[in-house]
């Protein structure tokens, strides 16, 4: 067995649904965003342009192949879906994926669910959200809606490659913090999953905006959290308040200068040892971040980031989790395209971040 367990985040969005197509227009995929994006100052890089998988379609099963076999190339133990659950009985988004992996029972690489429990707007990047236009609105109802939903990942659970931690199925909740009845969530899912037999309880991991407020949610019930990727960031280099906010903010936008983070610096910040040394707790790697593709001059992006960048980084995360009994790491993410957030090979760096991350799990 590896010596830590690396879960990488998989977004589901590389192929047309009904909805897409009526909000943004036929045939809308992430890629849309992705092929559109520009560079916004000298020497940024962008567009992003996918090499050995091109400009995919997820309901291609030869695609979903491809990506396992290079996860496994890389180290990592399986994918953790982004799973779209509106509430309302049975209200849900981008299922069709995960659905046809777990039909057809492949690819044969270990795989869980995050929920990505908040709304979908058609955003324009302004503080506070104004002017946003609300798409699908996240919804909690109460017992007979937390049972539909629990029905359907059910039988997710019961796939014999659903990653289990000590025998209890993988859930982790996006935003714990949206979900005022997240208790009362969990204890029912709890009781469901061992009155069904598939489990004494399920395994619930809080995603943090906040990592002060872990004992919050372990005391609501999760068995661990894990810090949210850019938070831990982005508090330590936006110091400024006020009217140097807004001076910042015009200044960006005149110049169409998006947020530059070092990407030396955030590896120096991505491990807190006291704080990610807990067994409650989950630690986390990124290979590279540029927002822009989505959010414009208004984003943020990681300008340094590189394959050798990102060793360094899983050479401090993976020792720290391999030293644990928890020894679990969380990647974000495998393929978030728009958010040049990706592992999958690419014009600029080919196969760099997965050979980089092989090469640090192979010394463990």
């Amino acid at each position: 067995m590896s010596k830590v367990r690396i879960l990488a985040y998989y977004l589901p969005q590389f192929h047309p649904i009904p909805e897409n197509d009526e909000w943004w227009g036929k045939d809308f995929t992430e890629w849309t965003n992705v092929k559109k994006a520009k560079p916004l100052y000298k020497g940024h890089n962008q567009p992003k342009v996918p090499t050995e998988l091109g400009y995919y379609d997820l309901r291609d099963p030869e695609v979903r192949e491809k990506q396992a076999q290079m996860a496994r190339d890389a180290g990592i133990e399986g994918f953790c879906y982004w799973h779209y659950w509106f509430g309302g009985k049975g209200r849900q988004l981008l299922n069709d994926i995960i659905d046809e992996v777990h039909k057809s029972g492949k690819p044969d690489l270990p795989f869980c669910l995050g929920w990505a429990n908040e709304s979908w707007k058609a955003k324009l990047w302004q503080k506070d959200g104004i002017g946003d236009k609300l798409l699908m609105e996240q919804r909690y109802e109460g017992e007979e809606d937390y049972r539909a939903h629990f029905d359907y990942v059910k039988e997710l659970f019961k796939d014999p490659r659903y990653i289990r931690i000590d025998g209890k199925p993988f859930f982790l909740v996006y935003k714990p913090n949206q979900f005022e009845d997240v208790p009362r969530f969990i204890s029912l899912w709890n009781k469901w999953v061992k009155e069904e037999g598939i489990a004494d309880s399920v395994y619930f991991v809080a995603n943090l905006d906040d990592q002060t407020q872990r004992d919050k949610w372990i005391e609501a019930g999760f068995d661990a959290v894990t810090p949210s990727f850019m938070q831990r960031f982005r508090k330590r280099y936006m110091q400024h308040k006020g009217w140097l906010k807004f001076v910042e903010r015009r200044i960006r936008a005149l110049f169409n200068l998006p947020v530059r983070y070092s990407s030396k610096k955030i590896n120096e910040l991505i491990l807190e040892k006291d704080y990610d040394s807990r067994e409650d707790v989950i630690p986390f790697l990124f290979p590279q971040w540029d927002h822009t593709p989505r959010s414009g001059r208004m984003g943020d992006l990681v300008r340094d980031a590189s394959p050798k960048n990102f060793q360094l980084q899983a050479e401090r995360v993976l020792k720290l989790a391999a030293s644990k009994k928890n020894n679990l790491v969380i990647l974000k993410s495998w393929n978030e395209w728009g958010e040049g957030n990706f592992m999958e090979p690419d014009q600029t760096f080919g196969r760099g971040f997965i050979e980089a991350l092989r090469s640090v799990v192979d010394k463990l």
